[in-house]
């Protein structure tokens, strides 16, 4: 079980002096549009120039080399990007059951991803940071375009995943019932400073 810990993280527009997610744990996050909420996660994962201390149990982040860092914990964007036509190069093993627990079936990975819907890719994002085996998750209001059914399974799979792993999840939303709902604690970001 390894606890995701930041201490003393700085940027302009954020300074978190101490945020810790145990293992299984899901942490979630809200505030005002412009709170630093994308600016914590990005920095976690070592995507934009900060300052401070972030350990994934006994590993620091700093002591890594970014892109080793980067697999460990992975930050998945409200909207993400496709570089390849379709959607298997996207990741070397995609797992059926998880597809299946989205609602898709396995001919999707033959899919054209322009063909792909704004929630189809919103979940298939998700999917595919799941495919790499993370040890924690970065999640950037991972259900903002899906329907209530598709919200639920991704809830449901993303809690899973906690619990069966053991893997620190960082969730931001701006929905008091999901944060009920999937949150084991939450916290309010205000101008880049926890309350």
């Amino acid at each position: 079980m390894a606890e995701l810990w930041i201490e003393r993280l700085e940027r302009p527009g954020l300074h978190i002096t101490d945020l810790r997610v145990p293992g299984g744990h899901i942490l979630c996050l809200h505030g005002p549009s412009g709170s630093g909420k994308t600016l914590l996660l990005r920095a976690i994962a070592d995507l934009d120039p900060n300052n401070g201390q972030v350990w994934l149990g006994d590993r620091v982040r700093e002591r890594l080399p970014a892109a080793q860092w980067r697999r460990q914990v992975i930050y998945v964007p409200p909207v993400s990007h496709w570089w390849a036509e379709t959607v298997r190069p996207h990741a070397a093993r995609w797992a059926e059951d998880m597809l299946a627990a989205l609602g898709f079936e396995r001919d999707v990975l033959d899919w054209s991803v322009r063909r792909l819907s704004t929630g189809e890719r919103q979940r298939l994002a998700v999917l595919r940071a799941l495919a790499r085996e993370p040890e924690a998750l970065l999640l950037d209001e991972p259900t903002a375009n899906l329907d209530p059914a598709n919200t639920e399974h991704m809830e449901k799979l993303l809690r899973d995943f906690a619990r069966e792993r053991q893997a620190p999840l960082l969730w931001v939303s701006h929905d008091p019932a999901q944060r009920a709902q999937v949150g084991d604690t939450e916290h309010r970001l205000v101008e880049g400073r926890l309350q």
